[in-house]
């Protein structure tokens, strides 16, 4: 048996600040300190820039996962009459993937408890996105939880104390000190909550390009390969997709207007054509891990009747109500759903085609506006955002503009004009400017 770690918190941080190797126990004891308290914020973030630096082998990035798992309960959904999957990504702008796809995989036959996350640097958060519905519930105990499962087939939701309590206060470190892109943190936040929610199958959307934390393809398959590896090692079947991430998935960016956007969807009022192919495509790799559809390609057919039929906007009114939120947020979201007082036209300098967009910086101006956070405690504004983005391709000018802003008032709208014109790139009409494929790669 290992003997018990005497090493305080700063002296683990040293260790690994200097390029040691940590073992089980000391990654144990530490992540016992984040939990207990013992470890204060200054220690987390230090932690933190010290593995983004230095890095964390596979071995701790197991050890680190297994500790952050074990920090808080874990989920049994084996008494469920079909499989419990899910899908997580990994952070993008206007990727509002998981609202569509939650209730389409229930639609399907499987139970989906997601557990997702807020927003972190430049990316948009889920649980933000959802705690835009006035009353929903993204923090139910437990015994909420297992209802909403039950009774609507999914149930988006964030960590409470008592899953992966660990990772909850990690996350918002990384959030504020720069370390978000540390490949091991990312790998063990995303599974610490996956193997706590009890999952049988996890499909992983790994971004890549401007708007991703890993820009590049190498960088991103690095990621996926590590999170498949240490998702089946730990026993959870993992596929990752990599997807593009050099404009933003879908056509608006904000909390409330995510979530309008992907209820319109549902309900069948509205289409958004990269959107709904990266959510079939992940459902139908979802679907298939469960063992519910012969192949991924059979799996995405079944996604896209299950939003075609209405069939998914029935599960995700049916969890919106098990969750505390209006049972009419399918027929009525506007009723419910904040608005911005002030919105304005993003008009280019020139007519042209969009042949580039600098995505980063359309997250960082919702940011801006409100929309995200520069501390964890800072209060987001759901009705802020970005709304009508241009694609790559788009045809913009005068009468076209690039997006339209919306503001809580008229002079932080107007930064947001010129931060939001600076990020598109216009060409001349006629140009090739066509946009790269969605789905770049898929990793098993």
């Amino acid at each position: 048996m290992a003997e018990p770690s005497v090493l305080l918190p700063q002296e683990i941080i040293r260790r690994k600040r200097d390029r040691e190797r940590l073992t089980a126990v000391e990654i144990a004891d530490f992540i016992g300190g984040v939990v207990s308290g013992a470890v204060n914020d200054a220690q987390l973030g230090a932690f933190a820039m010290a593995a983004l630096l230095n890095g964390l082998d596979r071995e701790e990035t197991v050890e680190l996962t297994r500790a952050m798992t074990r920090s808080g309960a874990a989920l049994d959904w084996s008494d469920l009459p079909g499989p419990a999957v899910d899908k997580h990504s990994t952070g993008g702008v206007g990727d509002t993937v998981s609202l569509l796809l939650a209730p389409a995989l229930a639609a399907c036959g499987a139970f989906v408890p997601m557990i997702a996350g807020r927003g972190l640097g430049h990316t948009g958060g889920t649980i933000d996105k959802m705690e835009a519905i006035p009353g929903y519930q993204t923090r139910p105990d437990l015994a909420v939880l297992r209802r909403a499962v039950r009774e609507a087939g999914c149930a988006i939701v964030g960590q409470s104390e008592e899953i992966a309590p660990a990772d909850r206060r990690l996350y918002a470190a990384r959030d504020v000190t720069g370390t978000v892109e540390s490949l091991p943190l990312i790998t063990a936040s995303i599974l610490s909550k996956k193997l706590a929610a009890g999952l049988s199958g996890l499909v992983m959307d790994v971004k890549c390009g401007g708007g991703a934390f890993m820009a590049g393809i190498e960088d991103a398959q690095a990621l996926a390969r590590s999170l498949i590896e240490v998702a089946s090692g730990a026993g959870l079947p993992t596929v990752a997709l990599i997807t593009d991430m050099d404009q933003p998935l879908a056509s608006v960016a904000g909390n409330a207007l995510e979530t309008l956007h992907a209820v319109e969807i549902l309900a069948g009022r509205r289409g958004d054509p990269r959107l709904c192919e990266a959510t079939a495509a992940l459902g139908g790799e979802a679907l298939a891990l469960g063992g519910l559809c012969a192949s991924p390609d059979e799996g995405a057919a079944r996604i896209r009747e299950a939003l075609s039929s209405g069939a998914a906007a029935e599960r995700f009114a049916r969890m919106t109500a098990e969750l505390g939120g209006p049972s009419d947020i399918v027929e009525r979201p506007r009723a419910h759903l904040a608005a911005a007082p002030v919105t304005l036209p993003v008009v280019p300098t020139r007519r042209g085609v969009v042949s580039g967009v600098d995505t980063r910086t359309l997250g960082l101006a919702v940011v801006s506006l409100g929309g995200g956070r520069t501390n964890p405690q800072d209060e987001v504004d759901s009705a802020v955002g970005l709304e009508a983005l241009a694609g790559v391709g788009g045809e913009v000018g005068p009468d076209r503009p690039l997006a339209v802003v919306h503001a809580r008032d008229r002079a932080a709208g107007e930064r947001a004009v010129e931060t939001v014109r600076a990020a598109f790139h216009v060409a001349e009409a006629g140009k090739d400017t066509a946009p790269r494929p969605l789905i770049l790669e898929r990793l098993s």
